[in-house]
């Protein structure tokens, strides 16, 4: 049973951080001129230097996740990016209700991010699980992978 929870551990860490290393990686390294652009007529400040710290923030994040290496922390820089991005981006709520399909849009996005924001939370509050280098330890000789799960 353990090592079920270990791989399905590994696998959920593999997905969930797949989106923030491709949005960091694929989107905003390759076009930085053009986000930081896009974030300066959306209002944020600085958005060069905030830029590169949301980089910074989904790359480190990303991998902490991954690696189950002080997984909290890597799911809160992730949250504060969403938390951010979620604000500037997606306020669908500044959206005229003519364009009921902007509208629409944005409030997909906002609301895909919102769940996003709760698996950091999730991840926050329970740590990346079993096969993680932060995570719990493999069962010790003598010991029941139940026993383990009883002393989390």
């Amino acid at each position: 049973m353990y090592a079920i929870r270990g791989l399905l551990s590994v696998l959920a860490r593999l997905m969930i951080a797949a989106i923030f290393l491709m949005s960091a990686v694929g989107n905003k390294i390759l076009n930085f001129n053009g986000v930081a652009e896009g974030m300066a007529k959306e209002g944020v400040p600085q958005p060069k230097i905030l830029l590169a710290g949301a980089i910074a923030f989904l790359i480190v994040g990303a991998l902490s996740i991954v690696l189950g290496y002080r997984p909290r922390l890597g799911a809160f820089l992730l949250l504060s990016f969403l938390a951010a991005a979620t604000y500037y981006y997606h306020d669908f709520w500044t959206v005229p209700a003519e364009d009921a399909e902007r509208k629409r849009d944005q409030m997909i996005a906002f609301m895909k991010n919102l769940s996003l924001m709760g698996t950091m939370v999730f991840l926050i509050a329970n740590g990346s699980g079993p096969w993680s280098l932060s995570g719990p330890a493999a069962p010790a000789a003598g010991q029941t992978s139940e026993q383990v799960e009883e002393e989390e």
